[in-house]
Protein backbone atom coordinates (compact mmCIF):
# COMPACT_ATOMS: atom_id res chain seq x y z
CA UNK A 1 0.00 0.00 0.00
CA UNK A 2 2.17 3.38 -0.88
CA UNK A 3 1.03 6.23 1.20
CA UNK A 4 -0.87 9.26 -0.36
CA UNK A 5 1.34 12.08 -0.49
CA UNK A 6 1.06 14.99 1.55
CA UNK A 7 -0.16 18.18 -0.11
CA UNK A 8 2.01 21.14 0.40
CA UNK A 9 0.74 24.24 0.54
CA UNK A 10 2.72 27.53 -0.73
CA UNK A 11 2.83 31.32 -1.02
CA UNK A 12 3.67 33.55 -3.56
CA UNK A 13 4.43 37.05 -2.52
CA UNK A 14 5.24 40.01 -4.73
CA UNK A 15 7.74 43.37 -3.94
CA UNK A 16 7.28 46.11 -6.09
CA UNK A 17 9.70 48.48 -5.75
CA UNK A 18 10.57 51.95 -8.07
CA UNK A 19 12.97 49.75 -10.32
CA UNK A 20 12.25 45.83 -9.78
CA UNK A 21 9.59 43.40 -9.26
CA UNK A 22 10.39 39.89 -6.86
CA UNK A 23 8.27 37.15 -6.39
CA UNK A 24 8.83 34.89 -3.27
CA UNK A 25 7.73 31.76 -2.83
CA UNK A 26 7.59 30.80 0.60
CA UNK A 27 5.22 27.64 2.27
CA UNK A 28 4.66 30.37 5.09
CA UNK A 29 2.37 33.35 5.18
CA UNK A 30 3.26 34.69 8.47
CA UNK A 31 5.54 38.14 9.26
CA UNK A 32 8.87 36.24 8.81
CA UNK A 33 8.59 36.68 4.89
CA UNK A 34 8.65 40.61 4.66
CA UNK A 35 10.95 40.90 7.44
CA UNK A 36 13.36 38.54 5.32
CA UNK A 37 13.13 40.71 2.19
CA UNK A 38 14.37 43.44 3.63
CA UNK A 39 18.16 44.04 5.44
CA UNK A 40 18.05 44.79 8.98
CA UNK A 41 17.59 48.63 9.98
CA UNK A 42 16.36 49.80 6.70
CA UNK A 43 14.07 52.54 6.42
CA UNK A 44 10.48 51.67 3.89
CA UNK A 45 6.55 52.04 3.33
CA UNK A 46 5.07 49.52 2.42
CA UNK A 47 1.87 49.87 0.87
CA UNK A 48 -0.03 46.08 1.70
CA UNK A 49 -3.75 44.89 2.69
CA UNK A 50 -4.78 44.78 6.17
CA UNK A 51 -3.02 41.49 6.58
CA UNK A 52 -2.04 40.76 10.39
CA UNK A 53 1.40 39.83 9.19
CA UNK A 54 2.82 43.01 8.57
CA UNK A 55 1.16 44.55 11.29
CA UNK A 56 3.32 41.85 13.30
CA UNK A 57 6.59 42.55 11.59
CA UNK A 58 9.62 44.19 13.55
CA UNK A 59 10.42 46.33 12.10
CA UNK A 60 6.94 48.41 12.12
CA UNK A 61 6.90 47.57 15.49
CA UNK A 62 10.09 49.86 15.83
CA UNK A 63 8.74 52.07 13.12
CA UNK A 64 11.67 51.55 10.85
CA UNK A 65 8.63 50.46 8.52
CA UNK A 66 5.59 51.87 7.48
CA UNK A 67 2.77 51.06 6.34
CA UNK A 68 0.56 52.62 3.86
CA UNK A 69 -3.06 50.51 3.83
CA UNK A 70 -4.75 50.20 0.47
CA UNK A 71 -8.17 51.99 -0.11
CA UNK A 72 -9.50 48.94 -2.95
CA UNK A 73 -9.82 46.61 0.16
CA UNK A 74 -11.68 49.23 2.44
CA UNK A 75 -14.00 49.82 -0.25
CA UNK A 76 -14.50 45.87 -0.92
CA UNK A 77 -15.76 46.27 2.58
CA UNK A 78 -18.83 48.22 1.45
CA UNK A 79 -19.25 46.94 -1.52
CA UNK A 80 -19.51 43.58 0.46
CA UNK A 81 -22.07 45.32 3.20
CA UNK A 82 -24.18 46.08 0.34
CA UNK A 83 -24.67 42.48 -1.15
CA UNK A 84 -25.36 40.42 1.94
CA UNK A 85 -27.76 43.31 3.48
CA UNK A 86 -29.59 44.96 0.58
CA UNK A 87 -31.39 47.05 3.16
CA UNK A 88 -28.08 48.47 3.39
CA UNK A 89 -27.00 49.17 0.15
CA UNK A 90 -27.99 53.20 0.41
CA UNK A 91 -25.84 53.57 3.29
CA UNK A 92 -22.94 51.46 1.27
CA UNK A 93 -23.60 53.29 -1.97
CA UNK A 94 -23.12 56.54 0.23
CA UNK A 95 -19.55 55.68 1.30
CA UNK A 96 -18.87 54.27 -2.17
CA UNK A 97 -19.53 57.56 -3.37
CA UNK A 98 -17.30 59.30 -0.82
CA UNK A 99 -14.31 57.03 -1.43
CA UNK A 100 -14.73 57.70 -5.57
CA UNK A 101 -14.12 61.60 -4.57
CA UNK A 102 -11.10 61.09 -2.62
CA UNK A 103 -9.49 59.13 -5.70
CA UNK A 104 -10.74 62.04 -8.22
CA UNK A 105 -9.55 64.86 -6.26
CA UNK A 106 -5.99 62.09 -5.92
CA UNK A 107 -6.22 61.91 -9.70
CA UNK A 108 -6.57 65.54 -10.03
CA UNK A 109 -3.81 66.51 -7.51
CA UNK A 110 -1.67 63.62 -9.23
CA UNK A 111 -1.59 65.26 -12.81
CA UNK A 112 -0.65 68.40 -10.89
CA UNK A 113 2.62 67.15 -8.90
CA UNK A 114 5.69 69.12 -9.79
CA UNK A 115 3.45 72.16 -11.42
CA UNK A 116 2.25 75.21 -9.97
CA UNK A 117 -1.31 73.64 -9.54
CA UNK A 118 -0.39 71.10 -7.34
CA UNK A 119 -1.13 73.53 -4.02
CA UNK A 120 -4.69 73.87 -5.27
CA UNK A 121 -5.37 70.64 -5.89
CA UNK A 122 -3.70 69.65 -2.65
CA UNK A 123 -5.70 72.15 -0.87
CA UNK A 124 -9.01 70.70 -2.20
CA UNK A 125 -8.01 67.32 -1.66
CA UNK A 126 -7.78 67.61 2.19
CA UNK A 127 -11.16 68.56 3.43
CA UNK A 128 -12.54 65.79 1.54
CA UNK A 129 -10.57 63.32 3.69
CA UNK A 130 -11.16 65.12 6.91
CA UNK A 131 -15.00 65.05 6.13
CA UNK A 132 -14.73 61.18 5.47
CA UNK A 133 -13.12 61.03 8.85
CA UNK A 134 -16.04 63.10 10.58
CA UNK A 135 -18.85 60.65 8.29
CA UNK A 136 -17.12 57.53 10.31
CA UNK A 137 -16.91 59.13 13.87
CA UNK A 138 -20.35 60.88 13.43
CA UNK A 139 -22.15 57.43 12.72
CA UNK A 140 -20.41 55.25 15.21
CA UNK A 141 -21.39 57.41 17.86
CA UNK A 142 -24.95 56.82 16.61
CA UNK A 143 -26.27 53.58 18.89
CA UNK A 144 -28.92 52.38 16.13
CA UNK A 145 -26.12 51.84 13.77
CA UNK A 146 -26.22 48.05 12.46
CA UNK A 147 -23.65 45.97 13.51
CA UNK A 148 -22.10 45.05 9.29
CA UNK A 149 -21.60 49.05 9.42
CA UNK A 150 -20.10 49.33 12.79
CA UNK A 151 -17.79 46.61 11.81
CA UNK A 152 -16.49 48.50 8.41
CA UNK A 153 -16.12 51.80 10.35
CA UNK A 154 -14.62 50.45 12.92
CA UNK A 155 -11.86 48.97 10.66
CA UNK A 156 -11.53 52.52 8.88
CA UNK A 157 -10.88 54.22 11.88
CA UNK A 158 -8.18 51.87 13.31
CA UNK A 159 -6.14 52.12 9.96
CA UNK A 160 -6.82 55.51 9.36
CA UNK A 161 -2.91 56.93 9.98
CA UNK A 162 -1.94 54.23 7.08
CA UNK A 163 -4.84 54.71 5.29
CA UNK A 164 -4.39 58.51 4.63
CA UNK A 165 -0.22 58.19 4.26
CA UNK A 166 -0.91 59.36 0.73
CA UNK A 167 -2.66 63.11 1.46
CA UNK A 168 1.21 64.05 2.66
CA UNK A 169 3.44 62.05 0.43
CA UNK A 170 2.13 61.76 -2.91
CA UNK A 171 4.37 59.54 -4.16
CA UNK A 172 2.44 57.02 -2.17
CA UNK A 173 -0.43 55.15 -4.29
CA UNK A 174 -4.33 55.11 -2.62
CA UNK A 175 -4.01 51.53 -3.20
CA UNK A 176 -1.91 48.42 -4.12
CA UNK A 177 -3.36 47.01 -7.33
CA UNK A 178 -0.12 47.12 -9.21
CA UNK A 179 0.62 44.54 -6.97
CA UNK A 180 -2.48 42.32 -7.49
CA UNK A 181 -1.99 42.66 -11.00
CA UNK A 182 1.37 41.33 -10.84
CA UNK A 183 0.06 38.13 -8.86
CA UNK A 184 -2.97 37.71 -11.14
CA UNK A 185 -0.96 35.90 -13.80
CA UNK A 186 0.34 33.26 -11.95
CA UNK A 187 -2.71 32.76 -10.01
CA UNK A 188 -4.51 32.18 -13.36
CA UNK A 189 -1.56 29.64 -14.13
CA UNK A 190 -0.75 27.71 -11.05
CA UNK A 191 -3.06 24.83 -12.00
CA UNK A 192 -1.39 25.18 -15.68
CA UNK A 193 2.01 25.23 -14.91
CA UNK A 194 3.41 20.87 -15.09
CA UNK A 195 6.03 20.78 -12.80
CA UNK A 196 4.53 23.11 -10.07
CA UNK A 197 4.27 20.17 -7.37
CA UNK A 198 7.90 20.34 -6.60
CA UNK A 199 9.67 22.73 -5.11
CA UNK A 200 12.70 23.92 -7.67
CA UNK A 201 10.11 24.11 -10.29
CA UNK A 202 8.16 26.53 -8.11
CA UNK A 203 11.67 28.52 -7.18
CA UNK A 204 12.33 28.69 -11.04
CA UNK A 205 9.01 29.89 -11.59
CA UNK A 206 9.50 32.64 -9.00
CA UNK A 207 12.51 33.51 -10.74
CA UNK A 208 11.14 34.05 -14.01
CA UNK A 209 8.28 35.95 -12.72
CA UNK A 210 10.03 38.38 -11.10
CA UNK A 211 12.98 38.54 -14.24
CA UNK A 212 9.49 39.19 -16.79
CA UNK A 213 7.49 41.45 -14.22
CA UNK A 214 10.70 43.80 -13.99
CA UNK A 215 11.18 43.91 -17.47
CA UNK A 216 7.83 45.03 -18.18
CA UNK A 217 8.39 47.86 -15.30
CA UNK A 218 11.29 49.30 -17.74
CA UNK A 219 8.91 48.76 -20.76
CA UNK A 220 11.33 46.31 -21.99
CA UNK A 221 10.14 43.20 -24.13
CA UNK A 222 11.27 40.31 -22.68
CA UNK A 223 11.66 38.31 -25.86
CA UNK A 224 13.89 41.02 -27.22
CA UNK A 225 15.63 41.06 -23.85
CA UNK A 226 16.07 37.16 -23.11
CA UNK A 227 17.07 36.87 -27.07
CA UNK A 228 20.14 39.41 -26.19
CA UNK A 229 20.92 37.60 -22.89
CA UNK A 230 21.03 34.15 -24.37
CA UNK A 231 23.14 35.61 -26.98
CA UNK A 232 25.64 36.96 -24.25
CA UNK A 233 25.40 32.87 -22.91
CA UNK A 234 26.55 31.38 -26.19
CA UNK A 235 29.21 33.72 -26.39
CA UNK A 236 30.25 32.91 -22.98
CA UNK A 237 30.37 29.42 -23.90
CA UNK A 238 27.19 28.58 -22.98
CA UNK A 239 27.81 29.90 -19.61
CA UNK A 240 25.82 33.21 -17.66
CA UNK A 241 28.01 35.85 -18.81
CA UNK A 242 30.70 36.78 -16.16
CA UNK A 243 28.82 40.46 -16.08
CA UNK A 244 25.38 39.49 -15.20
CA UNK A 245 24.61 43.04 -13.60
CA UNK A 246 25.06 44.70 -16.69
CA UNK A 247 22.16 43.35 -18.60
CA UNK A 248 19.74 44.80 -15.77
CA UNK A 249 17.31 47.34 -16.90
CA UNK A 250 18.52 49.78 -14.36
CA UNK A 251 22.20 49.34 -15.80
CA UNK A 252 21.49 49.93 -19.87
CA UNK A 253 21.95 52.63 -21.33
CA UNK A 254 18.60 54.82 -22.63
CA UNK A 255 19.79 53.52 -25.93
CA UNK A 256 19.59 49.98 -25.49
CA UNK A 257 16.59 50.12 -23.20
CA UNK A 258 14.94 51.62 -26.38
CA UNK A 259 16.51 48.78 -28.92
CA UNK A 260 14.60 46.56 -26.36
CA UNK A 261 11.61 47.93 -26.20
CA UNK A 262 11.28 47.20 -30.07
CA UNK A 263 9.62 42.89 -30.53
CA UNK A 264 11.59 42.82 -34.21
CA UNK A 265 14.73 44.19 -33.28
CA UNK A 266 17.70 42.24 -33.61
CA UNK A 267 19.01 41.67 -30.31
CA UNK A 268 22.27 40.91 -32.83
CA UNK A 269 22.31 44.39 -32.83
CA UNK A 270 23.19 45.33 -29.54
CA UNK A 271 26.42 45.13 -28.31
CA UNK A 272 27.55 42.33 -25.84
CA UNK A 273 28.58 43.12 -22.17
CA UNK A 274 32.50 43.12 -21.87
CA UNK A 275 32.75 40.26 -19.97
CA UNK A 276 36.49 40.76 -18.80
Amino acid sequence: MRAARRARRWWLWAFLGADAVVYVLDPRRSHDVPEGHFRAGVSAVLLVDRLSSYKAMAPVKDGLVVLAFCWAHVRRDFIGVAKSFPELKPWALRWLRLIRRAYRHNGRRLEQLGAAGFAEADAALRPVMAAMQAQAAEELSTPQLRQPCRKVLVSLQEHWPGLTRFVDDPRIPMDNNRSERCLRGPAVGRKNYYGSAAEWSGQLAAYLFSLLATLQRWAINPRTWLRWYLQGCASAGGQAPASVAAYLPWNLSASQREALQDPEFGSSALDLPDSS
